[in-house]
């Protein structure tokens, strides 16, 4: 399930992320917000992510989907993405893999939400 993070600085999207993410969730909220944000020519994103996080097979199809178009496809757009976890494997992963992700990436505890929300904004 995905929630969407209300107050966050101008020109930056946030979502918080609790249990497992569906395909449902990337369609209907992610991808849609990050369309917006493309087309702006701007994406500064926030993803808050639980340690119950997980993701069905919709999610990592779309995942991958969203990858190709909106990331590859618009590089350019791509300015900095703020991750906010305590879940080892995904700070491991952001660590090895991160430099292949368009725009900054950084991972932040979870007792430093504000500080990332301010990062990704500026």
């Amino acid at each position: 399930m995905v929630e969407r993070i209300e107050e966050m600085p101008a020109g930056a999207i946030g979502f918080k992320v609790l249990g497992e993410l569906t395909g449902d969730d990337y369609r209907e909220q992610i991808e849609p917000a990050l369309g917006d944000a493309v087309a702006a020519g701007d994406v500064r994103l926030l993803l808050e992510i639980d340690s119950g996080f997980g993701m069905d097979a919709g999610a990592v199809i779309e995942d991958a989907k969203t990858g190709l178009k909106l990331g590859l496809g618009h590089m350019r757009a791509w300015k900095r993405t703020a991750v906010v976890t305590d879940v080892d494997w995904i700070r491991k992963a952001i660590k090895a893999f991160g430099f292949m992700a368009p725009g900054e990436v950084r991972v932040f505890e979870p007792g430093e939400l504000g500080a990332a929300k301010v990062w990704v904004a500026e």
